[in-house]
């Protein structure tokens, strides 16, 4: 205990951090890439979104008073993320920090679904995430300092939602969990952890349409703690993961799901 640095700096702090975030513009990953600036990170945002949700990210992120950088990239195209790894290297610093949120959500049959339906999702979910890590890990290991990074995945990646046909969904959300662990592993080497989130049922815009309402009720009451989360509670697990606090942690699955699995 005598060597315990009592002037170290507080676990959860990611000042002199520069993160990238993909997905920013709503949801959980507009929540997060806020969360990380008010924890002291300047933040790139990415979406492919037309409407106002990056600028809406970058303004509050301003007022936490930290710098952001937004751009429009398609985390299919590898050109695009490299792209943006270089933009926010030049506008913002070194990339240290990764949190990879971009992704779609439908349903269909099994049986009824059409390839393109399929393709297109499995190229967001997977190939997006994917090439965004290959993107950010080759930044991170020219630096020759490591980094963190962290995929949102999902615990439709750990278990079957009960009513709802998404064979591809689940599939690609599995995929990225186990992606998540063999990147650690190859880069733990390179001083570079890897891990993911796996929310459960979560209140994001998707979730709340007015038309979704029964189906919200049916969420709530299949979740143990008898609730969806809200998007805040992405926060606190993502800044764990990317900080100082989770420096022994690499591989890991972080369920986030008010109990929901234990069912």
């Amino acid at each position: 205990m005598k060597n315990i640095d009592l002037n170290a700096p507080k676990l959860f702090d990611l000042s002199g951090s520069v993160a990238m975030v993909t997905g920013a513009g709503s949801g959980i990953g507009q929540r997060i890439a806020i969360g990380l600036a008010q924890c002291g990170a300047d933040v790139a945002l990415l979406d492919r979104r037309t409407d106002d949700g990056l600028a809406q990210t970058a303004e509050l992120i301003a007022r936490a008073g930290r710098r952001s950088l937004s751009i429009s990239a398609d985390v299919t195209s590898s050109k695009a993320l490299a792209d943006a790894v270089s933009q926010t290297e030049a506008g913002l610093g070194s990339l240290n920090l990764a949190l990879n949120a971009a992704g779609i959500a439908n349903a269909n049959p099994c049986e009824n679904m059409e390839e393109e339906q399929y393709q297109t999702l499995m190229d967001i979910n997977m190939k997006g995430v994917w090439l965004s890590c290959q993107a950010e890990a080759r930044a991170m290991i020219a630096h020759g300092k490591g980094g963190s990074i962290v995929n949102i995945a999902s615990m439709s990646g750990v278990i079957v939602n009960k009513g709802l046909n998404q064979v591809h969904y689940n599939a690609s959300k599995a995929g990225v969990i186990q992606m998540s662990k063999s990147m650690a592993m190859e880069w733990v080497g390179k001083g570079i952890r890897v891990n993911s989130i796996s929310p459960g049922y979560t209140a994001t815009p998707m979730n709340t349409r007015p038309e979704m309402v029964h189906q919200t009720k049916e969420f709530e009451a299949q979740t143990p703690m008898g609730r969806m989360a809200n998007v805040d509670e992405m926060v606190g697990p993502a800044v764990f993961l990317l900080s100082d606090a989770a420096s022994f942690c690499t591989g890991v699955d972080l369920l986030v799901d008010g109990g929901f699995c234990c069912w």
